[in-house]
């Protein structure tokens, strides 16, 4: 595998979601993800609970593809970044064993800077160093 530098990439990873160019957004999703790259999203709790309430087996948001996860991005960058003002930023801890990345990140309110939430992303990478699969888990 491509020699990676975990915590350059994790940076690079949090930096796709926060350019208000669709354009710039779209290059780096490119650059980050293989084209069959998939997203994963643990709800939190209450978002599962009310899936399940409503009778969907299946409450794991996934998006697949570079479309796909463009899609999410945008949506993503469409809420928190230029309606919420919140930004990203790794704890500096992303750790590389074999083809995975883990790191911690946070959000941060644009206007204080002060940490608002954040969560752990686990990356499982292709032969090529391209994200394969991102276990993204929110919480503090």
């Amino acid at each position: 595998m491509t020699e990676i530098d975990p915590q350059h990439l994790a940076d690079r990873y949090l930096a796709q979601w926060t350019p208000a160019d669709a354009a710039e957004r779209r290059a780096a999703i490119e650059r980050l993800w293989a084209e069959d790259g998939r997203h994963i999203l643990h709800p939190p709790a209450g978002i599962r609970q009310i899936a399940a309430e409503l009778g969907f087996a299946h409450t794991t948001p996934e998006a697949q593809g570079y479309d796909a996860i463009e899609a999410r991005v945008t949506r993503s960058y469409e809420r928190f970044v230029e309606k919420e003002g919140f930004t990203f930023r790794t704890h500096g801890d992303a750790v590389r064993l074999d083809d995975v990345v883990k790191f911690g990140r946070q959000t941060l309110s644009a206007g204080t800077g002060d940490v608002v939430g954040g969560g752990l992303d686990v990356l499982v990478l292709d032969g090529h160093g391209r994200i394969k699969a991102d276990y993204m888990f929110p919480g503090g």
